[in-house]
């Protein structure tokens, strides 16, 4: 009996003293929350996506400072995972990088200043879906079918047999004229395919030198001797030499001996080309393919023995090298150009031609793509009008970069 009346006096007490010292004082609640929220599948993509929309809160933008966007753990429904917030007003969002195999359910709560939060706004489960057409990909498709059909304009045009505008690569041009030195002093011609082997796509480039080196050496009848670093890389520089020779009409003049592998080491390579220039000091060097640390070590001793020197790689941390002790380097795009430029076939030419039509529409979009980003800078990336150039230039991004 005592112990009741103890907790019905414990109780009067602790009700006088809430009276006394929170007088007129409410619990504190959250804002109100928002409702109706509705998930759907994002259109136009490859199923990786779901567009949110709701109703926003009675109490927005009074007592409203954020919403917060949850999705379900797959693993785990009764869970849930943090998006993202997204600022008061906004009724919308879009959740990226969801599973087409997997259905997912997600909530929007509403925060207020003090980091109250409301009763969330419940979506249905839903799975993205993939659909027939990405459309982030339509102008990667527009600028493609651009680029394909300048192609095809471009070897048609050719084909007919009207005079395509080429631009004339010095190092190229220059064959004619170290070959013919080289047959006027006597001495040999070196060709270099780099040091890698045929799955190198200078390799291969180089090589398509090799030919056009190989017909005018022939035509001049001079010698050429081709030093290399891969097996596989002989036997196509043999071959590729062979049939120049049947090409200019001197077969009796090959001799494959002239063609030759040395070893796949790098600088034992390098110290057998070097001894050889110097003995044998040839009136022409090519260097024609990718190469390291050692084309510096072959410019240089070109150099000193007088030898005129045409080089072409794609390595940019070797041309520097080559344009300082060379008298013609080909320079990436030209040493890549090399084929359709020696050779004269109009489809080659055409797809040359059809390729810069791709590089001008690559570097506009580039050039609008900077101007657009600088402006947006420029006006301030808290205006409307900066933030639409930024929203522009990162579109532009994508679509490049893609």
């Amino acid at each position: 009996m005592k112990t009741k009346i103890f907790h019905i006096i414990y109780l009067v007490l602790t009700f006088l003293c809430i009276n006394t010292y929170l007088p007129g004082q409410e619990i504190t609640i959250g804002p109100g929350g928002p409702s109706n929220l509705r998930a759907f599948d994002y259109p136009w993509d490859h199923g990786d996506k779901i567009n949110l929309e709701w109703t926003i809160s009675k109490d927005d933008p009074e007592s409203v400072a954020l919403y917060s966007i949850f999705r379900s753990d797959p693993s785990n429904p009764d869970s849930f995972i943090f998006i993202d917030n997204v600022d008061p007003g906004i009724n919308r969002f879009t959740i990226e990088k969801l599973k087409k195999e997997e259905s997912y359910y997600f909530r929007v709560s509403a925060v207020d200043g003090s980091g109250n939060i409301s009763k969330p706004a419940l979506s249905t489960f839903i799975s993205p879906s993939q659909q027939w057409f990405d459309g982030r990909r339509l102008p990667l498709f527009l600028i493609t079918m651009i680029f394909c059909g300048s192609v095809v304009y471009w070897i048609y045009h050719a084909r007919s047999g009207r005079p395509l505008n080429i631009r004339k690569i010095a190092g190229l041009e220059a064959v004619d004229e170290a070959v013919g030195r080289a047959t006027e002093m006597g001495r040999s011609i070196l060709f270099i395919p780099g040091i890698q082997d045929m799955n190198e796509i200078q390799t291969i480039a180089g090589i398509t030198v090799l030919s056009r080196v190989a017909k005018v050496a022939a035509e001049y009848d001079a010698r050429v001797e081709v030093p290399t670093s891969r097996s596989l890389v002989m036997t196509a520089a043999r071959e590729t030499v062979q049939a120049s020779f049947l090409t200019a009409g001197r077969p009796e003049s090959y001799n494959q001996d002239l063609v030759y592998y040395v070893t796949d080491e790098q600088f034992g390579y390098v110290a057998y080309v070097q001894g050889m220039m110097v003995r044998e000091k040839p009136a022409a060097c090519f260097y024609m393919g990718a190469f390291f640390a050692e084309s510096l070590i072959l410019a240089e001793t070109g150099n000193t023995i007088g030898a005129i020197q045409v080089a072409g790689t794609a390595m940019p941390a070797q041309l520097p090298f080559f344009v300082a002790a060379c008298d013609y380097t080909l320079i990436g795009e030209e040493f890549f150009a090399a084929s359709a430029y020696l050779s004269g076939e109009p489809d080659q030419l055409g797809s040359l031609k059809g390729q810069d039509i791709g590089k001008i529409i690559v570097a506009a979009g580039i050039i609008i793509g900077v101007s657009l980003l600088t402006l947006g800078t420029i006006a301030g990336p808290d205006t409307d009008l900066g933030n639409a150039f930024i929203t522009a230039a990162e579109f532009l991004k994508s679509v490049i970069l893609t």
